[in-house]
């Protein structure tokens, strides 16, 4: 038998065939194994897997987008919205965090102690500035700063700025109504709360992801206001009040007939495009949350009901006491030092007589006065459509004093809201019927109107018959009474002055120096379609209301007969003619 040597080539051949067969077993072992591990993670942790790598790229932030615009009653735009960048960041991922806080607090105008406890949070997602100018984002994208992102949000934006933002209201940053009709009526403008999904790229840089749906809103709403009344009414309130230096104004302009309120005018006001800048107290809106003394334009009230108790009629005389009454060892005078003897109740009204006033309530009873003052809607909320209505002071019958006769004759001794007294005084002008004052005009999905907020007569407060002798005696105070000041040629006005001493908060007694001037009217007064209320608090040049307040009805009521296409005495006389 023939040996074979060690080292010759089938030794060699025989070894390296096992080697092979050895390493072949090994790959194949290791592919099984590999094969399984996949097939475990690929199915058996597919789910799991998945949600982590979606934490270590993925967020999702949840936005409100679609906030519903508001229009003015003609359609013009008074609140819409702008699609703007909001900043945020994921502080794993920022690897120098003195340095990205001192930028993005230098960028941002931001506390740099703020940024920087946020830049070293523990948490993956932390805003830093939302809603910023575009000038800042764009400054802030040239940094390219790593774990830094941005998001589109949606911001509410006020076109024509200081215009009617007291009804307006404002939102805050997640576009919650916080005052005015944006928060009375959150509900239908809210719009939808989205889920955006913001994705991170291999630098650590955060990518929006998926469409911005901004185009879909809840509703429309569309406003009893008119824009161009009410530039009228804010450009004259502002000019008075800097006329006369006085602390504050305000001014309603109503449809005196459906209540439809076609201007709210405050002043000084504030921009609700950046309402944090103002003073708290200019966000409100004085026409209905405040509640004043209102003096002698509360007379035509007591007079009414005296008319249609049939306690008095206009020709009625009443002696008014030379300017000084006494009711329980307190002296009453007259305004201006006035001395009146007798009086017809047409001319109590014309002069603005205390006293006669007095002699009218008195006549009329405490009892069946204290029913007129709450018929015509005073000391209970009317139900506007704008939050914080105030039902103002109406004391009950058993706590009035053996003044508080006299003092509410002439506006004393009682509060109400200058949306209450305007109330009050269009249910004179519409024949006796107390309305519902509101803003609402209609509600809109996809331009198409879906609501109309239908006219609401809260009660009858005077026959018809009571209201054409008020309105005759009340036009007679602005022709022949402190009213002059307030007539507009070629129309009608019927309207009373008043002058109210307001109550001093250290002493708790009236103040010999701050007033509150108002006039409140309706034009034409046969046939109204303007009831204004016109109120001035403390001037100082000059406090009386036929001084202060009635050039400022006189003015706007001029502007917006005009505007509204009314025609005066003159013109329908010429048309009569060439017909």
């Amino acid at each position: 038998m023939r040996r074979i040597k060690k080292n010759s080539p089938q030794t060699l051949y025989s070894a390296l065939k096992g080697r092979m067969a050895v390493v072949s077993v090994l790959f194949v072992v290791c592919g099984l194994a590999l094969a399984g591990r996949l097939a475990h993670l690929q199915i058996f942790q597919h789910d799991e897997l998945l949600s982590q790598a979606q934490k270590q790229y993925l967020r999702t932030v949840e936005v409100v987008t679609g906030r519903g615009h508001i229009f003015d009653r003609n359609r013009n735009l008074l609140a819409t919205n702008l699609d703007v960048e909001s900043v945020y960041i994921d502080p794993r991922e920022i690897f120098n965090s003195k340095e990205t806080a001192r930028a993005l607090a230098g960028t941002l105008n931001l506390n740099p102690e703020t940024v920087l406890e946020k830049v070293n949070s523990k948490k993956h997602f932390v805003w830093i500035k939302r809603k910023a100018r575009l000038d800042e984002i764009s400054q802030l994208r040239q940094l390219d700063l790593p774990g830094v992102g941005f998001i589109k949000e949606s911001k509410r934006f006020y076109p024509r700025r200081q215009l009617a933002a007291s009804t307006l209201g404002f939102v805050g940053l997640d576009n919650q109504g916080l005052a005015g009709i944006e928060h009375e009526r959150q509900s239908l403008l809210k719009g939808k709360l989205k889920r955006k999904v913001v994705e991170k790229d291999a630098r650590g840089r955060y990518l929006q992801t998926g469409p911005d749906d901004a185009s879909h809103r809840n509703r429309d709403l569309v406003l009893t206001l008119d824009e161009v009344i009410q530039f009228y009414a804010e450009q004259e309130l502002e000019k008075q009040v800097r006329e006369f230096q006085a602390k504050s104004g305000l001014v309603i302009v109503m449809d005196p007939n459906d209540g439809s309120i076609y201007a709210l005018a405050s002043y000084p006001g504030f921009n609700p495009n950046n309402f944090a800048a103002f003073p708290r107290k200019r966000w409100g809106n004085p026409a209905v949350t405040h509640a004043y003394e209102p003096g002698s334009i509360f007379k035509p009230i007591v007079v009414a009901a005296a008319l249609e108790e049939g306690v008095a009629r206009p020709n009625d005389i009443f002696f008014c006491e030379n300017g000084n009454y006494e009711i329980g060892g307190i002296h009453i005078g007259e305004a201006a030092n006035h001395r009146f003897g007798w009086l017809t109740l047409q001319n109590i009204i014309s002069k603005s007589s205390n006293i006669g006033a007095i002699k009218v309530a008195q006549k009329l009873g405490e009892e069946r006065f204290h029913e007129y003052i709450r018929n015509f809607g005073f000391g209970s909320r009317l139900g506007v459509d704008l939050p914080g209505e105030t039902p103002g002071m109406v004391r009950d019958l058993s706590d009035w004093s053996g003044l508080s006769l006299a003092s509410i004759s002439f506006g004393h001794e009682i509060s109400v809201s200058p949306l209450q007294m305007t109330a009050a005084i269009a249910a004179i002008a519409n024949g006796g019927l107390l309305v519902k004052p509101h803003v609402t005009h209609e509600v809109l999905k996809n331009g198409e109107v879906v609501k109309q907020p239908e006219e609401q007569i809260i009660r009858r407060v005077l026959t018809r018959h009571t209201s054409r002798q008020m309105i005759d005696m009340l036009k007679q105070a602005v022709k022949h009474g402190t009213g002059k000041q307030a007539a507009i040629p070629g129309f009608e006005v019927a309207g009373k002055t008043g002058t109210a001493q307001k109550i001093d908060p250290e002493t708790h007694t009236y103040s010999t120096s701050a007033y509150l001037a108002s006039f409140i009217g309706f034009v034409p007064a046969d046939a109204p379609r303007l009831v204004i209320l016109v109120m001035i608090d403390e001037p100082q040049k000059s406090y009386w209301g036929g001084e202060v307040a009635a050039p400022v009805f006189q003015r706007l009521a001029e502007k917006t007969l005009r505007y509204l296409h009314i025609p005066s005495s003159r013109e329908r006389v010429f048309v009569l003619d060439r017909t």
